[in-house]
């Protein structure tokens, strides 16, 4: 199990992105969470298997219609296993 911690930049207000991650985590078995950064990029952790976790960021990169992906920025952790489920946060 690993932990991955996600900053996402390009369009990705605006346009469903935190729903489509929240979505797709979802399927993947992945817990933790998703917000929106005051700077325009989305953050987000991530734990599961670690094959899990790159399928995933595989379809991060794709986004809903609307989203374009510039960059994903990963940092990889040690897994602390600290989520029961994937949320959107507001703060």
């Amino acid at each position: 199990m690993k932990r991955v911690h996600l900053f996402i930049s390009g369009k990705v207000q605006g346009v469903f992105f935190r729903a489509y991650t929240c979505e797709r985590a979802e399927i993947y078995g992945i817990k933790g969470w998703v917000k929106n950064l005051p700077d325009g990029r989305v953050e987000a952790i991530g734990e599961g298997d670690e094959e899990l976790l790159r399928e995933w960021i595989k379809d991060l990169w794709k986004g809903p219609p609307g989203a374009r992906v510039d960059n994903i920025e990963e940092i990889w952790e040690e897994y602390k296993g600290e989520f029961k489920k994937f949320e959107i946060r507001y703060f």
